[in-house]
């Protein structure tokens, strides 16, 4: 997180960019130079629209809602320059799934980008995360490189399951991220078991289980809000509302589209999902609601593609409904005129950093695709945990099997 000082703003950024595997050296030049000019840690307060609140008093006293977000011009920068990688990082993806380079099921997160870039700049990596199938810009927030991502969804072993989950199985335990799950709402269940294990392991951190407007319907949901009340369990349910679930509006398929009230019993937050500044205050809130027990979220956000890449999104909604809420909320565009509005960033800055983006993108588009596929051995392993090399797996015929028939450990 940038912390006010210029140099740790350049060391962010530079870390940001390591990543994407631009030369450190190239990075620091640049960014010294801009830090010198630029007053980029100057604190500043931006406003934004209204949260809703939900039985805030359940634990206690209510706290209150903020309608305003201290940070600075560097933080903006932060917070643009990593929403801009997650956007361009699935519009690669887009090209590569349509140029067949990706198989199976593959749902993308652009429009999306507030909410999980204001999560995360609230959390920290004691927390947990785990997510539905949309969980590529997770991956990378939790700390992949983008090549690693785009690795997964080509099958290739520098992937973060070695290319072996693919687009909707993303996983990184090393910093809490759970991964996604393909089964709607599961994820649910097991955010509440993360939370269990930061209850019992006592370290502070506290479990995000999101999931979208579809999903909050699903039985298991309300059976994970039960059981995390029961035990005051410090999970934060959080409603992804892209306001489609697959091609059913909310309307059609919610008898209650109020969808953080749905905690019947426990405090719930409405926030608008396409403003980053204001989704990490409403996190900031919810956190510390949930050392006292559960909180449901509402994010009002909004997906540009269709659910998956089999669905062309305009059969349940038209072309004009899309391109109006890319012109009026993206989230995307709204951090990067924050960035603008502080008088400390130029648009020509801007159009550097999108330039130098959309290169790395392309280079880790390259090195996914250059990337070795997994040796065909690992078709046996992760499969249970503690397993030995001499552990038996029959195969389709008794001949392809792996191990050492009668050994079970």
């Amino acid at each position: 997180r940038a912390s006010g000082c210029t140099d740790a703003k350049i060391m962010l950024s530079v870390a940001r960019r390591a990543r994407c595997g631009v030369p450190a050296a190239r990075c620091m030049s640049s960014l010294v130079k801009a830090a010198k000019d630029k007053e980029l840690a100057k604190p500043l307060t931006i406003d934004f629209r209204p949260m809703e609140g939900w039985e805030l008093d359940y634990y206690g006293t209510a706290p209150t809602l903020p309608t305003s977000a201290t940070t600075s011009a560097g933080e903006l920068l932060e917070y643009y320059e990593t929403m801009y990688t997650m956007r361009r990082m699935e519009i690669a993806t887009d090209v590569l799934y349509k140029g067949k380079f990706v198989a199976g099921f593959c749902h993308l997160y652009d429009g999306q980008e507030g909410v999980g870039m204001g999560l995360e700049a609230a959390a920290t990596m004691t927390d947990s995360i785990v997510t539905s199938y949309r969980d590529h810009c997770y991956q990378y927030t939790r700390g992949s490189t983008v090549a690693e991502v785009l690795g997964e969804l080509l099958g290739k072993y520098i992937g973060p399951a070695k290319g072996k989950g693919g687009s909707m199985h993303m996983y990184k335990a090393d910093n809490n991220f759970y991964g996604g799950n393909g089964i709607v709402g599961a994820q649910t269940s097991l955010g509440a078991g993360l939370a269990f294990a930061h209850k019992y392991a006592e370290d502070g951190g506290v479990a995000f289980a999101l999931y979208g407007d579809g999903a909050a319907n699903q039985g298991q949901l309300f059976e994970a809000a039960n059981i995390a009340a029961l035990l005051k369990l410090p999970v934060i349910f959080v409603c992804e509302n892209n306001q489609y679930a697959m091609g059913t509006s909310l309307a059609r398929g919610s008898a209650c589209t109020d969808y953080y009230t749905r905690g019947q019993y426990m405090p719930g937050i409405k926030v608008d999902g396409m403003d980053v500044l204001a989704v990490r205050e409403a996190v900031k809130v919810a956190k510390e609601l949930a050392k006292e027990g559960p909180v449901m979220m509402e994010m009002d956000t909004y997906r540009y593609h269709g659910h998956s890449m089999s669905d062309p999104g305009i059969t349940y909604r038209n072309r004009d409904e899309v391109s109006q809420v890319r012109a009026a909320r993206d989230p995307v565009d709204r951090a990067k005129r924050y960035c603008i509005d502080t008088e400390l960033v130029t648009e020509a800055e801007i159009k550097e950093i999108d330039k130098e983006i959309k290169a790395e993108v392309v280079a880790a588009v390259e090195a996914a695709k250059s990337a070795p596929m997994p040796d065909p051995s690992e078709l046996w392993t992760d499969i249970h945990v503690g397993q030995t090399k001499d552990f038996f797996m029959r195969g389709p015929d008794i001949t392809t099997s792996s191990g050492v028939y009668g050994t079970v450990v």
